[in-house]
């Protein structure tokens, strides 16, 4: 099937990851929606009599009247899931000083994503923001269709140009097209033009929302090398920075860490489950202890609303 998608390099990066997704992450999530999008579920199961500490919300008076007990309706977990991947592809994602760019997690986290939640009859949809343009994936059940996004994702163009990401606007288009609850990744660096916060937040009340954010560790930090000149990829702007000078090291770190800060307070402050992952470190087992404790955390959630 990998060779009706795609061809060449790009084939071989998309076969490697869904191996290194599928040897460590599968069985975390799969088939278990309780991991992903906490409640009870929609549909209508059996029900039984009521006991201490269940949820009164759920007695079902008909049953309640007839038998002259009261009882509950359990649910059913629903079956199908269908989520939703926010991409940003800004030029600013074509950065790092490993053996690795911000532009590979993104990949990385949309395949791991991807990979998590396809199969038994879920859809997966995308959002591509960035350089200049917002595109619409709708959402399928297949692994074809799954594959496509991905291709799409890696086989973005480099070059500068282009602006900030509107995420903003990114995920407004979701939330019009969107309907049904579901689980919503947004990967950025979230480095995008602002007022992203008021979207994100209205996003959350009707959908399961993780960001990951993608990160360098020279965005933290800047060396000691001189006079060194930067140009932002997505605006095109230049500057020379003096790296020799303590006093604009430690500004930068400083500047870097209160930024990092306030986003992390943003992303408690919307209730929404934030991940990073930076290129210094093995993606892969951050992404194995984030889903592991996440979906212990949910679980934990479900049982004490019985």
């Amino acid at each position: 099937m990998l060779n009706e998608v795609v061809d060449g390099s790009t084939r071989e990066i998309l076969r490697r990851l869904e191996l290194d997704v599928t040897r460590r992450l599968d069985g975390l999530l799969h088939g278990d929606h309780r991991g992903l999008v906490p409640g009870h579920g929609a549909e209508l199961g059996e029900t039984r009599q009521y006991a201490h500490g269940d949820d009164v919300r759920r007695i079902d008076w008909n049953v309640t009247a007839r038998l002259q007990e009261p009882h509950i309706r359990q649910t059913i977990a629903e079956r199908e899931l269908e989520s939703w991947l926010i991409v940003d592809r800004s030029a600013r994602l074509d950065f790092g000083t490993t053996s690795v760019e911000k532009r590979d997690l993104v990949l990385a986290a949309a395949g791991a994503m991807g990979f998590l939640t396809s199969g038994d009859g879920n859809r997966i949809g995308a959002i591509l923001a960035g350089r200049g343009e917002t595109r619409t994936i709708p959402a399928k059940g297949s692994k074809k269709h799954l594959l496509r996004i991905l291709h799409d994702i890696a086989d973005t163009p480099r070059g500068d140009g282009g602006g900030a990401t509107d995420l903003g606007e990114a995920i407004r288009r979701l939330q019009a097209i969107s309907k049904r609850r579901g689980l919503v990744v947004v990967i950025s660096d979230f480095r995008v033009v602002p007022g992203w916060e008021e979207a994100m937040g209205q996003l959350q009340t009707s959908h399961d929302v993780l960001a990951i954010e993608v990160t360098d560790p020279r965005e933290m930090e800047l060396p000691d090398v001189g006079l060194l000149s930067i140009v932002d990829p997505a605006t095109g702007r230049e500057r020379e920075i003096a790296t020799n000078k303590k006093s604009v090291r430690d500004a930068y770190a400083q500047a870097a860490s209160e930024r990092k800060e306030k986003l992390a307070l943003q992303m408690r402050s919307l209730r929404v489950d934030h991940l990073e992952l930076s290129t210094d470190r093995p993606w892969l087992d951050d992404m194995v202890n984030f889903v592991g404790s996440r979906r212990s955390r949910l679980r934990n959630l479900s049982d004490g609303a019985r």
